[in-house]
């Protein structure tokens, strides 16, 4: 989980992390992830995603988006930077996605790179966001 510690994480507040995974057995250094959430206004914030959306970064991603949906109505995720989503990327995407649904926030992905892209739609996960385009 990222380290937030002395970091208001609450409504109108922004904050960000960086995650470095340590070396692997072999030798095998996975990218470094990196998330910023800022309001937006009045209910709604932008989550920025930078680097590899896998089995080391999801749970800290997935904890980011239910913190970010706790506080506000609507949560934009800035999907630009995602250079890489496994199978377990997509399903914190998911359960947030839910999460989101439940407890009526709307979650939207914009920005998406076409890999994801990709992934969302060969899985028919796709359908379970709603996707817009960059807003740059």
């Amino acid at each position: 989980m990222p380290v937030t510690a002395g970091v208001d994480t609450g409504p109108g507040a922004g904050f960000s992390w960086k995650h470095t995974p340590s070396v692997l057995t072999g030798g095998a250094v996975y990218d470094s992830i990196q998330v910023s959430v800022q309001p937006t206004g009045s209910g709604s914030c932008r989550v920025t995603v930078a680097g590899e959306l896998d089995v080391v970064s999801a749970p800290d991603i997935r904890h980011t988006l239910w913190t970010a949906m706790s506080g506000h109505d609507r949560v934009d995720v800035d999907c630009a930077g995602v250079t890489f989503a496994d199978c377990s990327g997509l399903s914190a995407l998911l359960a947030a996605a839910r999460a989101a649904k439940a407890d009526g926030t709307q979650m939207c992905l914009s920005a998406v790179p076409h890999s994801l892209a990709r992934l969302l739609r060969l899985t028919h996960a796709d359908r379970a966001f709603t996707i817009e385009p960059d807003p740059r």
